[in-house]
């Protein structure tokens, strides 16, 4: 039963973050960031969410990283408002290499075409 609650929560979290970035947080470093998903210990006490961007500057990708890190305490205390949980959970972010993966399987089978052709 708690696997239920913790995808609910899951998902709670990942729509609230979601909205609060776009709203509440007024950092340029963190404009466009999208959160893509979110892991949660089954106790509910960690969450770690993970995030993607359309830079593909290492210089700009730190940036947004210490700009969410910065935002992590607002992020947590508007969340603890937000969800009607015991104790919201301590968050950490990390950035989503799944979209830099697809990107790069996509041109090596672009590459395969050219080369067929």
């Amino acid at each position: 039963m708690a696997n239920y609650r913790a995808g609910r929560v899951k998902q709670e979290i990942q729509r609230e973050v979601n909205d609060i970035l776009a709203k509440r947080v007024k950092d340029p470093r963190v404009q466009d960031v999208t959160i893509t998903d979110v892991e949660i210990t089954g106790d509910l006490q960690y969450a770690t969410i993970f995030y993607s961007t359309l830079n593909e500057l290492a210089s700009e990708r730190e940036k947004t990283q210490k700009g969410l890190e910065k935002a992590t305490g607002l992020i947590r205390k508007e969340l603890g408002s937000r969800l009607s949980l015991y104790r919201s959970p301590e968050i950490t972010f990390k950035r989503d290499e799944s979209v830099d993966y697809g990107n790069k399987i996509e041109e090596l089978i672009r590459k395969l075409h050219e080369e067929q052709e």
